[in-house]
């Protein structure tokens, strides 16, 4: 509230916590005016570069009329600090999760994505990471076995299990080809960070945009049996397509890139878990089970990269 305060948002002193890890959100009441969402950003994660390319990004969306939520500016700036602590402010925006089940729904958000990738492809970004075999895959790997997260009972096991998958992924890109594009992405595009209101979809929380394929923000869209994931992407692509081309190639790295997420989400989970918000919030993570079940699942995901990707009805 004092952080707020010092920017002449003034709080009638009601705080709400959001449900977020990796930064600290709150939402803050105004003596005027609706409440505001303050983002502080987790210290060291972001430069103040990459955090301003963010903003950017998203402003240049809000510019063109497509639907997400942009930082506001504030006395000049989008970015600013308080006690030693990096913050954004945000206008609150309601809404619901998403229907995905609803075909008319999954073509409106293609659609939007079409336009978001349309945009991200004008330019790279140029302090922000790409999504790619080594920052997803082997360096977060080389992070878990080395700092003893693992039981040593099952160290063996997930080594060996989790270089397989790395050299399946390896395969899936090889056969999407070199000439697969990255772009400017939301990078996290799963449907909690989509709020639907009876306007259509809003998409929030850019805060891991990054460059990589197109398909990366297309495929945490699809769930259920193979045949039920076609015919999603299906319709997610009718709607992409009246915005942006969509190369099939990149359908080669959907397991792929599932397979990558999986192993830098228990990753991410390990370099935070000094944070007691983590303890608390993750405490079925580093148990014997836990890790009993990322060897069954890589195996799955190697039994999947092996089969003919998945292409819409």
């Amino acid at each position: 509230m004092n952080a707020l305060d010092s920017l002449n948002c003034r709080s009638d002193g009601r705080l709400l916590a959001l449900n977020s890890y990796e930064n600290r959100v709150y939402q803050v009441g105004m003596e005027e005016g609706s409440p505001l969402v303050a983002k502080f950003y987790r210290s060291e994660r972001w430069t103040n570069a990459a955090i301003l390319e963010e903003h950017t990004f998203v402003q240049a969306l809000v510019e063109r009329e497509i639907p997400v939520v942009p930082a506001l500016v504030l006395g000049g700036k989008t970015l600013h600090t308080f006690e030693g602590f990096r913050f954004a402010v945000f206008p609150k925006h309601g809404g619901r999760a998403p229907e995905l089940e609803d075909r008319n729904t999954l073509e409106w958000m293609g659609r939007f994505l079409g336009r978001i990738h349309a945009i991200g492809a004008l330019k790279p970004f140029q302090h922000r990471p790409t999504l790619d075999i080594a920052s997803f895959g082997v360096e977060p790997l080389d992070f878990l076995l080395t700092n003893n997260f693992i039981p040593a009972d099952l160290v063996a096991a997930y080594r060996s299990v989790a270089e397989q998958a790395l050299a399946s992924v390896r395969h899936c890109f090889e056969r999407a080809g070199s000439n697969v594009k990255t772009l400017r992405l939301h990078g996290d595009c799963h449907a909690g960070n989509v709020l639907w209101t009876d306007d259509g979809p809003h998409f929030v929380d850019f805060d891991d945009s990054r460059m990589g394929p197109a398909v990366q923000d297309l495929w945490m869209l699809l769930s259920g049996e193979r045949a039920d994931m076609a015919r999603q992407l299906n319709d997610v692509l009718a709607g992409y397509k009246d915005f942006y081309d969509f190369d099939s190639c990149e359908l080669h790295l959907v397991e792929a890139l599932r397979t990558l997420r999986l192993i830098h989400y228990s990753a991410w989970l390990a370099q935070r878990w000094d944070d007691p918000a983590f303890k608390q919030a993750f405490p079925w993570f580093n148990t014997q089970r836990y890790w009993q079940d990322r060897i069954l699942e890589l195996r799955e995901q190697i039994a999947l990269m092996d089969e003919p990707p998945l292409w819409p009805v």
